[in-house]
């Protein structure tokens, strides 16, 4: 059984701001501990949100409380009456996750039977303690970098697999693969924009996200793959042409990395479509259906590489001019 930080954080929280309320002697003061459990949120940025539509809420509450009680009386009435025309007030100011927590407020006022000033100020900093606490455990939150690399290794893995897949079915027709690795593509990159996404937002002044941007240039490229399914299956494995696109599909799929060489697959493209103009023009509509699938393909490929090349700064040295290498030789 796995015990997760969130859990251990409510674990925590709890029993602290209890032992706080009491130390400060307040009435109800279990009710922190409520608050406390209400706030413990997946990420900082969600955790301040939460935490001020809570504090909101909970004012709001105390003031609704008042007026409804003190007016109409300490009945279930009251309470029906209240609450029929507060939760619109928490709606109209975008509060409603504080909902809970100002009922634990406004419950705790009803049970008094008489509000005062002193009262007031109890259930305030009652407030204060349950939502601080959970604030203040809040701002720990762990490393997802770890998480995100296991992702991100797999996804890459996956990739080579199905590139290389496709590389046997144009040369051999193997229909073996069953296609498992886009089933599980498709899956790791939804836990990965759910990672993301919270890691995103436990890191409040930071604007760019390398990994935000890398899953999302993969995701354009997944879906490039898919593609590619049907254009692939519709290959001749006798064509010249087919069989130097599997050894290009064999040989990307070894160097799927975080880095980046699209650069050089990009060149090899060009010289693969000079030799795809260069090859007699179709005779019949069988080979001119292969044909334009040929050509249809290429371009598809060359859009997944164009994705990778953008996506990071090449890892391939420029080449030298002439110039330049005459003039290290003369150093040398």
């Amino acid at each position: 059984m796995k015990i997760g930080y969130r859990t251990i954080k409510t674990a925590i929280g709890t029993p602290v701001s209890i032992t706080l309320a009491q130390l400060f002697g307040l009435t109800n003061f279990v009710s922190a501990g409520i608050l406390t459990i209400l706030c413990i949120q997946p990420s900082r940025k969600r955790s301040l949100m939460s935490a001020w539509q809570r504090f909101l809420a909970c004012v709001l509450a105390m003031v609704f409380s008042f007026i409804f009680f003190e007016l109409i009386g300490y009945s279930p009435i009251s309470i029906f009456i209240m609450l029929l025309l507060f939760i619109p007030v928490t709606v109209f100011f975008k509060v409603t996750p504080g909902i809970a927590s100002s009922s634990v407020v406004t419950l705790n006022l009803y049970s008094t039977s008489s509000i005062t000033g002193p009262l007031l100020a109890d259930q305030l900093l009652l407030i204060t303690i349950g939502i601080g606490t959970g604030l203040l455990l809040n701002l720990y939150m762990p490393s997802l970098d770890k998480m995100l690399k296991t992702n991100q290794d797999k996804l890459e893995e996956n990739f080579s697999r199905i590139l290389y897949e496709y590389s046997l079915y144009i040369r051999d027709k193997d229909s073996s693969w069953k296609g498992e690795e886009i089933t599980d593509t498709e899956d790791i990159l939804t836990k990965a924009n759910t990672l993301v996404q919270r890691d995103r937002e436990n890191h409040l002044l930071r604007s760019d996200h390398t990994y935000f941007d890398y899953f999302q240039m993969r995701k354009r490229q997944f879906e490039l793959l898919k593609k590619m399914l049907p254009l692939v299956t519709h290959l001749p494995n006798t064509d010249y042409i087919s069989n130097r696109i599997a050894d290009f599909f064999e040989k990307l799929s070894t160097s799927v990395h975080p880095g980046n060489t699209a650069i050089l697959f990009l060149e090899e493209l060009r010289q693969l479509r000079r030799e795809f103009h260069e090859e007699e023009l179709p005779t019949n509509r069988e080979e001119f259906e292969t044909r334009a699938n040929l050509f249809q393909l290429l371009h598809e490929i060359e859009e997944y590489l164009i994705i990778k090349n953008k996506f990071k700064k090449t890892d391939i040295p420029p080449r030298k001019s002439h110039k330049e290498k005459n003039r290290e030789n003369s150093l040398s």
